[in-house]
């Protein structure tokens, strides 16, 4: 089936990028100092599984810091996390999250727009009520996703790149591989609505995606395609095709493979058809 596609979504995280999120910049305010901002940070997001807390940890440990152990931990998925650490309530995520909780974030816009231009992730922290500081983290792309995209519009594939990144963010990562078409700030269970939405539109879509999150987009897409070497074992489940590396070039291939047989197929059909009318 993969000769019928016309659209291709890939997820950002693991599939175009490494996935592998590093601490990049860190920038504090209202009183706190960086090294205050990090270990507060790190120790609350020692709760979750996320890369983007995986990174800052790893920033925190690099840097010698002694982590403390976060209480009351909870995910806010698609936001990010609320912790209390030493006994101060902590909130690390996105504006959403601050704005949620009341904290004006003004003062900052400048310093989060800079990051996101540069096609990092900007995480918010607060203590108790009060913006703390920002820390930037990014995820590199991966060295063949700009010519797998290239290989993909080549054969007349439109390529979507969809994300739990803000449009700033995404954009700049999208224009770094040669993506046209964004869809930015998905909340994880709203990507497989976001795929039904391009099948409605009428076109036969296919799905890229490596983590648990990506399962659903990969069990609607017309066709999903799991990254095999890196992605958990229920996304390959619910994949129709596994690519065995971490290639992404892999996916154009499948589709020029699958057209060639196609086309074959038809040819035997054709030939065995004229000789049975002979």
């Amino acid at each position: 089936n993969a000769h019928k596609l016309q659209a291709i979504v890939l997820d950002k995280t693991g599939t175009i990028t490494k996935g592998e999120p590093e601490l990049t910049d860190l920038a504090a305010f209202n009183g706190f100092t960086e090294e205050e901002v990090l270990r507060l940070t790190a120790s609350a997001e020692r709760g979750s599984e996320h890369p983007l807390g995986e990174a800052i940890i790893a920033g925190a440990r690099k840097q010698g810091l002694d982590l403390g152990e976060p209480k009351d931990f909870a995910a806010i998925p698609g936001h990010g996390i609320r912790a209390v650490v030493d006994g101060r309530r902590l909130l690390v995520g996105n504006r959403k999250l601050m704005l949620d909780n009341g904290i004006s974030i003004e003062e900052i816009e400048a310093e989060v727009s800079s990051l996101e231009a540069e096609g990092k992730t900007a995480m918010l922290a607060a203590v108790d009520g009060t913006l703390a500081g920002v820390i930037g983290v990014a995820d590199t792309v991966k060295p063949d996703s700009q010519s797998a995209i290239a290989a993909m519009k080549k054969l007349g594939l439109s390529v979507y790149m969809i994300t739990g990144d803000n449009a700033r963010t995404a954009s700049a990562i999208a224009k770094q591989v040669g993506i046209d078409h964004v869809l930015a700030e998905v909340l994880p269970e709203d990507k497989a609505r976001e795929v039904q939405r391009l099948k409605d539109e009428g076109l036969n879509v296919g799905m890229v995606g490596d983590g648990i999150n990506d399962a659903p987009a990969l069990a609607a897409a017309h066709l999903g395609f799991a990254m095999g070497q890196a992605g958990t074992h229920i996304a390959s489940e619910a994949a129709d095709v596994v690519i065995m590396n971490d290639d992404l070039r892999r996916v154009p291939e499948t589709v020029r493979l699958s057209r060639h047989a196609h086309s074959i197929l038809w040819q035997n059909i054709t030939l065995a058809l004229g000789i049975k009318a002979v």
